[in-house]
């Protein structure tokens, strides 16, 4: 009797060890399974440029393929200002990539949650911040020619000078039309007459007709008498 008691306890013992070495063992290969099945290391993210355009990427490198929903959010200070996006992506050992349009500026910054149930529900540490440099860059204006020192002094005198008349219009304007009547020549003798009335030499020629009449008379008398002599012969 006494060795059977001895031999049921060291099978009970021996049961209870292998019992705790089996759940051991079990949760050693569940935990193993669920890290080979999808962890949140194995996804990244990155900002790049196709082109003109920037893109958000995401690679999955879970050898599992297990679906998992990748969503990206634009923060601002610390918050959700914008979802930009949601896709599935299913990894691979090679890895497996899907992109995210989006035309990122600068040292924006970007969450990235990955849902994948019931293995993985969170986000992409630490959290994604675009490049410094965009992906265009923006056409600097053409500064535009410094006006020269001559179109500097001309332009303020054009604006301040008023347009003056044409000659013709202002003599038309200001001043009558000449009497040409006045300034006709006249016959000689008759223009001082004419002006007026009178003339300095008016004596001397009333002096000289009257002599001129005077000799005319006496040659007149002289005349007759000698007439009357020779008829008296």
């Amino acid at each position: 009797m006494a060795v059977l008691s001895v031999s049921r306890r060291t099978v009970t013992r021996s049961v209870r060890a292998l019992g705790v070495v089996s759940a051991s063992a079990a949760l050693a290969l569940g935990a193993a399974g669920n890290a080979a099945a999808c962890n949140i290391n194995e996804f990244s993210a990155e900002a790049k440029c196709e082109g003109d355009k920037g893109v958000i990427t995401v690679t999955d490198v879970d050898p599992a393929g297990v679906p998992a929903t990748v969503t990206v959010f634009l923060q601002n200070n610390g918050a959700d200002i914008e979802k930009i996006g949601e896709q599935v992506v299913k990894g691979s050992k090679k890895g497996t990539t899907i992109t995210f349009e989006e035309d990122w500026k600068p040292n924006a910054e970007y969450r990235i949650h990955v849902t994948a149930k019931p293995y993985v529900d969170e986000d992409i540490k630490p959290n994604l911040v675009t490049p410094s440099t965009p992906c265009k860059e923006d056409e600097e204006e053409s500064p535009s020619p410094e006006p020269t020192p001559s179109e500097e002094t001309s332009a303020p005198a054009e604006e301040s000078e008023e347009p003056t008349p044409a000659p013709s219009e202002s003599t038309s304007e200001s001043a009558p039309p000449a009497d040409t009547s006045d300034n006709a020549p006249s016959p000689a003798g008759e223009s001082n007459l004419a002006e007026t009335g009178a003339n300095s030499n008016t004596g001397m020629i009333a002096g000289v007709a009257a002599a001129l009449v005077a000799i005319g008379g006496g040659a007149v008398f002289f005349g007759m008498r000698r007439r009357g002599a020779n008829s008296q012969r």
